[in-house]
């Protein structure tokens, strides 16, 4: 297994941890103390859970299961790097803002909320377009190392 899926995968499991701490906090909130959660905390433990975990395991394992890139083709594995750091920078970053703001009178955490969602959105775009010329049928770096089209 390379780095950059092991390290999507282990991240993916801290973002789980992360989304699970909250929703127990949360539970504590509602059950013990009679608050009910702000709407952001609900939204941070969404995007740790279904964002941080979910997705980046998804991405770690395309990473590890789809067939190698043909020679020549545009995949990188230096942006696939960049990706990995901006995706996990920005996850993290939306999921403190979220948690962070509603303790706060400012609008500075709603920012760094918007900002980091805007950076999710362009890891999601940059692996996509990063990852277009892996998806090809298994087996066909043999069938074009032979000359056959597929």
């Amino acid at each position: 297994m390379h780095t950059i899926v092991r390290r999507y995968i282990r991240t993916s499991f801290a973002f789980l941890i992360a989304g699970i701490v909250l929703g127990v906090w949360m539970s504590l909130q509602r059950d013990v103390l009679g608050r009910y959660p702000d709407s952001l905390h609900i939204t941070a433990h969404t995007h740790l859970i279904l964002v941080g975990f979910v997705m980046g395991m998804i991405l770690g394992v395309a990473q590890w299961m789809f067939p190698r890139p043909p020679a020549g083709s545009r995949y990188s594995p230096d942006l696939a790097e960049a990706i990995f750091y901006l995706f996990t920078v920005a996850t993290a970053l939306r999921g403190v803002a979220e948690f962070v703001g509603p303790f706060t009178s400012g609008k500075v955490w709603g920012y760094v909320a918007l900002l980091s969602g805007v950076g999710q959105v362009i890891a999601f775009v940059l692996f996509a377009y990063n990852m277009w010329p892996r998806i090809r049928p298994v087996g066909s770096q043999f069938r074009e190392a032979k000359g056959e089209k597929f």
